[in-house]
């Protein structure tokens, strides 16, 4: 039989590396904090990458490539910016077998040389908005990995954009968090909170930071996806301006914004079960795997012209589809193994089916059998993937909000420090964001768009708050 894991019960986080492992998603690397993406998760990767692109596309932005040596005195142009990630910066001193005469540092996030191309680029407000979008590995040195979550490297894209005016940027920071919202949730099958992130949570080098926050089977938050308005920090540190409308200088307003591979650690973490990966269909590398059970040569010949014929209808419908012929292996060991990687449909035929003229399908969410007709095969797989998708993201939001609480008092808010997300007062002190980080585990997440913000008191200090904010403990 296929492996087994640890169950959710026994340990989260025991479940969640197992599955990684034993699902083929990833592997650990010989270089410290590093990750090994096997074929099961790039492949689920690309299909991120690909349907993010065309979104990107349709929004007016272009693809672009940049180095990922900085030269070691562009991040020190933004005093912030290089304060906020220096703990994390890897930094190349040699190469080709000599001392060089300036360190570079391998980018953990390209704004700096990025704005450098920008400042020779843009001349005039004819040469406005820039929308550029960079497909790239990063590199933070990070002290406590976690496979797809928080890796030394990572793959992710990052949007950077230049505007004429601050209403524009801002304008672009919220369209961009939109369409990760729009992304996480129409084809995630995971629901998201938007909002604005603390002054203590913001990108190091932004006026303002927008995330997306989701909510783990464990009910702790991941920040899935962030959105900056940067202002001018790294326009006036770079000096990208432009000649304006009225014939003088200006600096640009700018925008960067990002997702990367801790994307399949969310959908992990959201919809999978003790018996192994669960993928919503619109992003699954394969959603059909046909299973033909034979014991004859002739049961043999008969089943799989059969399989193969329907796998060709399958694929007409634009279905990723395989036909598991291994006959080393038997049909139970590839049922568990199909449910094991995620496969979103299962279809069992033999020759008992072939003379009903069925098969079984079985959907990988509810692993419950259904005998189908052949004639019917194709537009059954396609309704049952449809509302699979459907109901992995309702499934998730009904959990998602009975984990929700509106909390009103810091006794409360310590009682239900691990109860999931609540919805507190706070003063916007970043000393009081401190102390409740310290003393529960809780950390801010956002000040949620879809929250009426109504004044009330601190839950710690009784002092008055413009309304509620997001806390969680989080990855």
């Amino acid at each position: 039989m296929a492996e087994k894991l640890t169950s959710r019960a026994q340990g989260f986080s025991e479940w969640y590396v197992d599955l990684v492992q034993k699902a083929k998603l990833a592997d650990y690397s010989d270089v410290k904090g590093c990750m090994v993406i096997r074929p099961n998760g790039y492949a689920i990767w690309e299909n991120i990458q690909r349907t993010l692109d065309r979104m990107f596309k349709d929004t007016g932005h272009q693809n672009a490539y940049f180095p990922l040596l900085i030269p070691e005195s562009y991040l020190k142009k933004e005093a912030e910016h290089v304060e906020g990630f220096a703990p994390q910066l890897a930094v190349v001193t040699h190469a080709g077998g000599a001392k060089l005469e300036e360190p570079y540092v391998i980018r953990p996030t390209s704004e700096t040389i990025i704005n450098r191309s920008f400042s020779k680029w843009i001349q005039s407000y004819r040469d406005l908005p820039v929308l550029i979008n960079q497909w790239a590995n990063v590199m933070r040195w990070e002290m406590r990995t976690r496979l797809f979550l928080r890796t030394t490297e990572f793959l992710w894209q990052e949007g950077h954009t230049c505007h004429e005016t601050e209403e524009d940027a801002e304008a672009e920071t919220l369209k961009m968090l939109d369409v990760y919202r729009t992304f996480a949730e129409d084809y995630m099958a995971m629901p998201v909170i938007t909002g604005r992130k603390s002054e203590s949570e913001k990108f190091a080098g932004a006026d303002r930071t927008y995330s997306i926050e989701a909510m783990m089977q464990d009910k702790k938050a991941l920040q899935a996806g962030t959105s900056h308005m940067l202002g001018q920090n790294f326009a006036k540190a770079f000096d990208t301006q432009f000649q304006g409308r009225d014939g003088k200088m200006h600096h640009v307003w700018q925008t960067s914004w990002g997702v990367s591979t801790r994307l399949i650690g969310a959908l992990i973490m959201t919809h999978s079960d003790d018996a192994g990966l669960v993928v919503p269909p619109r992003i699954a590398s394969r959603h059909v795997a046909i299973i033909p059970i034979f014991k004859t040569p002739e049961e043999k010949a008969q089943v799989l012209e059969k399989a193969n014929a329907l796998a060709a209808e399958l694929k007409k419908a634009s279905l990723g589809v395989m036909v598991d012929d291994d006959e080393t292996k038997g049909p139970g060991w590839k049922y568990a193994e199909h449910e094991l990687i995620g496969t979103c449909l299962r279809i069992e035929l033999g020759p008992k089916d072939l003379a009903k003229g069925t098969c079984v399908m079985v959907r990988r969410d509810e692993r419950k059998k259904e005998f189908v007709p052949l004639t019917e095969a194709v537009d059954k797989a396609r309704g049952m993937l449809e509302q699979m998708q459907k109901d992995l993201f309702e499934k998730a939001r009904a959990f998602r909000d009975s984990n929700t609480f509106e909390v009103n008092s810091y006794e409360e808010m310590k009682e239900k420090a691990d109860a999931g997300f609540l919805l507190a007062h706070w003063n916007q002190d970043p000393k009081v964001e401190a102390r409740i980080k310290e003393e529960t585990g809780l950390t801010t997440r956002n000040r949620p768009f879809t929250v009426k913000q109504e004044p009330g008191k601190c839950v710690v200090t009784g002092e008055s708050s413009p309304g509620r904010i997001v806390f969680a403990k989080a990855y």
